[in-house]
């Protein structure tokens, strides 16, 4: 699942970054604490977090995650923009709930294998 899959799936819009990245999920964490985030050492996370800042980029950016999804439909201020296409981080803005948004992500992960 790529970027552009997750935005299909989540009914999502991509706001910064490149939604064309042949980079895969490797591993969902869905948290809004950045500080648990950096403890996780998965490859390819996907950071779903409801936190609305440019520290979820820079977080993200960090442990060389494959994107962020901002979920709640939470306004994106245009400093998180800049950081996201400074730093190439795909940023993906979610209308879902963190639950919601969950439940999609592995049910479509669960259809791939």
């Amino acid at each position: 699942m790529t970027i552009a899959d997750v935005v299909k799936v989540l009914d999502g819009k991509l706001m910064a970054g490149d939604g064309a990245s042949p980079r895969a999920v490797g591993a969902v964490v869905a948290n809004d604490l950045m500080s648990d985030v950096l403890l996780d050492d998965s490859d390819d996370i996907l950071l779903l977090t409801s936190l609305a800042s440019d520290q979820a980029i820079r977080t993200a950016h960090i442990v060389g995650a494959m994107g962020v999804v901002v979920h709640n439909a939470k306004p994106l201020s245009q400093t998180m923009l800049e950081v996201a296409n400074s730093l190439h981080v795909p940023l993906v803005s979610s209308p879902l709930t963190k639950y919601e948004a969950c439940v999609r992500i592995h049910d479509a992960l669960a259809q791939e294998r």
